[in-house]
């Protein structure tokens, strides 16, 4: 069966990684969360004391970086892999609105994202991989078979994370939500390196409307066509 790449990228809260479990699952491909690595590495500098809501230790933070590493392992009961940073287990903990507030901040230091990409690409090598991000149509993989870019307005975001952080257990408002989505919007879109942008050949999903079966099947469809009839095995 002809593996492809496929590259997912859009922001926040488009239910990026949602859709790259489902695809990735349903193809027998290895999915790659690159989300969680930058929230990985948000994490540390949080529990270093490198960032907070007054100041942002760059300098030290990418001093640091040769002792962050981050690995996934899957977990079989849940059905995907979840992430660890120096062998510890931090799914739950880089979920949090907290580590959202700082991420696109780290996300925008080029020696992070340097770091970070060279990992991708070696995990995406032989093809076969679902990948999501901000950056993979555009950096990490220009060369992607198949590149999809999501989107969907501010406030069904806001409220979309707003109700898995509700049922998480979290204490957050609302309003909180939405403003960390327009400020990661606006972060994310004017980075000096690397900034979200729709790839030239990336096909536009606004998900707005859309539920989530309804944009699995959409973009199984266009997964298909790309593989080919006599290739799919799905």
């Amino acid at each position: 069966m002809q593996n492809i790449t496929i590259a997912i990228d859009g922001f926040s809260s488009t239910g990026k990684s949602t859709v790259a479990k489902q695809l990735a699952k349903h193809l027998g491909y290895v999915y790659v969360d690159t989300g969680a690595m930058y929230r990985a590495v948000t994490l540390y500098a949080m529990q270093n004391g490198l960032i907070d809501a007054e100041a942002f230790n760059v300098e030290t933070l990418v001093d640091h970086l040769p002792e962050i590493n981050i690995s996934f392992k899957f977990n079989a009961e849940l059905g995907f892999a979840e992430v660890y940073l120096n062998g510890v287990n931090i799914e739950k903990d880089i979920r949090t609105l907290e580590v959202s507030s700082f991420v696109s901040q780290v996300a925008a230091i080029s020696e992070v994202r340097q770091k970070l990409v060279e990992q991708q690409q070696k995990m995406g090598a032989d093809k076969g991989v679902v990948m999501d991000g901000r950056d993979i149509g555009t950096v990490v993989f220009p060369d992607a078979e198949l590149k999809l870019f999501m989107t969907a307005t501010a406030e069904t975001r806001a409220q979309r994370r707003f109700k898995e952080l509700i049922e998480r257990g979290d204490q957050v408002a609302y309003e909180d939500v939405l403003n960390n989505v327009k400020e990661r919007d606006y972060i994310d879109s004017n980075r000096e390196d690397s900034p979200l942008v729709k790839a030239d050949d990336a096909i536009e999903i606004d998900n707005s409307d859309l539920t989530f079966e309804e944009q699995f099947e959409k973009i199984l469809q266009l997964v298909k066509s790309v593989i080919g009839n006599g290739n799919y095995n799905g």
